[in-house]
């Protein structure tokens, strides 16, 4: 049985669709979670790692040691040919461990925003699955330099990096595919989480971002087991 350490870097940042899909797979899964102080486990034990979301940045590393520690531990396993997978603060874990920059985007994105693919998409085995423009849910207001060496796979206004490979089995995925309906509830039901929110998107941002999620519902939970499937497929051989 093939066994995955998952990164978790807040309470409600859960793999959500990529959980329910590692479940019905029969993958063993060993949760991190360095933000609470619990020491990151030998990455050489597992098979792949999959690295979720939270509300802190990249470059908070100089105050959080365990952020700096979990980025030498995402470089250690790119540059071994490890499978890796990265949502969101994920991504940018990947990217800076790379060696790009990671910096503020031009607005924030919350909610239900267009990407694009690019030419190298159509080939991938992995995001070769997303159409060649499509909707997907987002929350981030950060973005990161393409790392030599990788190939940027989708892209949207002021965010040209939104999907990234390296090598043949590291993905980072700014956007969110992994999140349902419920997942978003649990989001939204923290405090800073709903102010980050209505900050952006104003005070009715709760039914904005659930009424929006909800309308491609089936459409999100298709394009997360697509493109996860894909991935445990090379993961797992």
């Amino acid at each position: 049985m093939p066994e995955l350490l998952v990164l978790q870097h807040a309470d409600w940042e859960q793999p959500g669709y990529y959980g329910d899909l590692l479940a019905e797979r029969g993958v063993a899964v060993h949760v991190a979670r360095p933000d609470l102080g619990e020491p990151l486990p030998d990455w050489r034990r597992f098979d792949a790692v999959l690295a979720m979301g939270g509300p802190m940045s990249v470059n908070d590393a100089g105050r959080l040691p365990w952020l700096a520690a979990e980025l030498v531990l995402v470089r250690d396993v790119v540059k071994a040919g490890r499978p890796f997978f990265g949502a969101c603060l994920g991504a940018q874990l990947l990217a800076a461990a790379l060696g790009a920059r990671v910096y503020p985007g031009p607005r924030p994105e919350f909610g239900l925003h267009p990407v694009s693919t690019t030419p190298d998409t159509a080939d991938d085995p992995v995001l070769g699955v997303l159409p060649a423009r499509t909707e997907v849910f987002q929350w981030h207001g950060e973005t990161f330099g393409l790392p030599t060496g990788a190939v940027s796979l989708a892209s949207s206004s002021g965010y040209p990096h939104q999907a990234i490979r390296f090598g043949d089995l590291a993905y980072g995925l700014q956007f969110h595919l992994e999140v349902s309906p419920d997942l978003l509830a649990k989001w939204l039901a923290v405090p800073a989480c709903l102010d980050e929110a209505r900050a952006a998107l104003g005070p009715d941002a709760e039914q904005r971002l659930t009424r929006e999620l909800c309308r491609v519902e089936a459409v999100m939970a298709d394009l997360a087991r697509q493109v996860f499937s894909a991935w445990l497929d090379l993961a797992t051989r």
